[in-house]
């Protein structure tokens, strides 16, 4: 299992995208995280060591959102600076996850740049956002605006995660954030802003590459009809995880990378 980690700097027509890569396989992998208060390139090693499973198969790799964010945001500009850099990096015909918001980005992907996807996981997603969803986003806007980290924190834990996971992980979440800057909560306001008028919904059948949605009965964010409203637009596979886990469950349940593995190798 190979999880060394190697990070670079793509420069697209007009923004600069990181990323981190690992594995040796000859699969290509391709993580899109969802959106948080700190980017996933100082993660990069605890990632890899959460997927050491698809080292051996699968080159992976995570990309991190542009660094060049405007007040109009957007999934599709976001996805589209994204695919420009998986082209300058040979990338296409990959296994490509979307967690949350990543998964909106994955679905433009898969329906704007169809070469690059060969296969799609869909982790905790929605191609538009129900009442309850724009509901959180506003809180999550509302809480960022005041710059208030220990409020903050609060909510996105008790929203994120299942009673069990936020017990024992909660405190350390909110040590991990407790140098978040300003500029940090301007990003993720742009970022959740990127949500606004989302809709892929009535493009989703253009998506022509095999699917799997895996979603939690208990996802507080996006909903677990989100997870479900996907799946039978497509005719795809859906699973949804028990109430003891929260919209993060690709975190959270012990085989979730399992089923992620199993449906990217057949």
């Amino acid at each position: 299992m190979n999880t060394r980690v190697q990070r670079g700097t793509v420069r697209t027509t007009d923004n600069e995208v990181d990323y981190f890569r690992f594995g040796t396989g000859e699969r290509q992998m391709i993580i899109l995280p969802g959106m948080g208060l700190k980017s996933v390139m100082i993660s990069a090693e605890g990632v890899a060591g959460a997927y050491r499973m698809f080292t051996d198969d699968f080159t992976v790799y995570c990309f991190d959102r542009p660094k060049i964010l405007s007040e109009n945001n957007s999934i599709g500009k976001m996805t589209d600076d994204t695919a420009e850099a998986m082209r300058q990096l040979g990338i296409k015909n990959a296994c490509v996850f979307g967690a949350s918001q990543g998964g909106m980005m994955a679905q433009y992907l898969a329906i704007k740049h169809p070469d690059l996807v060969g296969k799609l996981l869909l982790g905790s997603s929605c191609a538009r956002l129900h009442p309850e969803a724009e509901a959180v986003m506003r809180r999550w806007i509302a809480l960022a605006e005041k710059g208030d980290i220990d409020a903050f924190c609060d909510y996105f834990i008790s929203v994120l995660y299942g009673r069990d996971f936020a017990e024992k992980f909660g405190e350390f979440i909110r040590i991990a954030h407790r140098d978040v800057t300003a500029g940090d909560f301007h990003r993720f306001i742009l970022l959740a802003n990127a949500c606004d008028n989302l809709n892929l919904y009535d493009n989703l059948d253009k998506i022509q590459c095999p699917v799997l949605v895996l979603g939690a009965k208990n996802d507080r964010v996006l909903t677990a009809a989100a997870s479900v409203e996907i799946a039978e637009k497509l005719g795809c596979e859906c699973y949804l995880y028990g109430e003891e886990y929260g919209h993060c469950v690709f975190d959270e349940a012990p085989d979730f990378k399992q089923r992620m593995y199993d449906f990217f190798i057949s």
